[in-house]
């Protein structure tokens, strides 16, 4: 038996999906959740093979959902069109279906479906393609103990690596991203944000002043006390942002 689990906001969206899967006896549903909170709880504690997921949901969207889970199951991507979205699954072998669904396109993604399971590849991929998503930039989505946090952009600091990690510094504390400086520095506004050095990236709003360490050095001053130094090619950077 392969077990799956819907994901969406709208209760009618996931009694079609129940309603087409009557043609697939061999697959069970074994919950449904109507925003990615719930789906990501059920995803951590039933172990899918496969799940359902929409993309536009309250609170956290689909793909946000998605960054947070460990060992991501196979996807199946409902959605309304999305120019991020489709561009994203374009890019990535990753199967979507377009609503409202056509039965044959159902079925279509079912015969590719054992091919998949197991096998999310492109799932990282696809999810640094649709954070490009406008709707994507302006938030970063975290586990904080247990719990899901939304930190707005423009609340964090400064971001600095931690091996195979990013640190976002905030006012409220340190969170965790499993994601790489380099997807951070593609994905931020680049008018909010600059990478100072291989291990940070500052939020502009934040510098108080620039100083000369030793020749060619430099370090910046953040409004929380916070000295970090600058690279060579971080403070080219840093004076153009500010403009001086």
């Amino acid at each position: 038996m392969i077990r799956t689990i819907l994901i969406d906001d709208e209760p009618l969206a996931r009694d079609v999906v129940k309603h087409y899967l009557q043609q697939f006896p061999d697959i069970t549903v074994i919950a449904e959740c109507s925003d990615g909170f719930e789906g990501l709880k059920a995803i951590q504690q039933l172990k899918p093979d496969f799940i359902f997921l929409d993309i536009q949901m309250p609170k956290i969207n689909g793909f946000e959902m998605l960054e947070l889970v460990d060992n991501p199951p196979a996807v199946i991507f409902t959605t309304a069109f999305d120019t991020y979205a489709i561009r994203a699954f374009e890019v990535n072998a990753v199967d979507y279906l377009l609503k409202p669904i056509e039965p044959e396109r159902f079925e279509q993604a079912m015969s590719r479906l054992p091919g998949k399971l197991n096998q999310p590849e492109g799932t990282e991929e696809l999810l640094n393609t649709a954070s490009l998503s406008p709707a994507q930039q302006n938030r970063v989505v975290v586990k904080s103990n247990g719990s899901i946090k939304i930190i707005p952009v423009e609340a964090v600091h400064y971001l600095e690596a931690d091996d195979d990690q990013v640190k976002l510094n905030t006012a409220e504390g340190i969170f965790y991203k499993n994601k790489t400086m380099s997807f951070f520095e593609q994905s931020l506004d680049s008018g909010m944000f600059i990478r100072i050095h291989r291990s940070y990236l500052i939020n502009l709003s934040q510098v108080n002043k620039i100083e000369l360490k030793e020749k060619d050095s430099y370090i910046v001053l953040l409004k929380n006390g916070i000295w970090l130094p600058v690279s060579k090619t971080g403070y080219a950077r840093l004076k153009a942002a500010l403009g001086i």
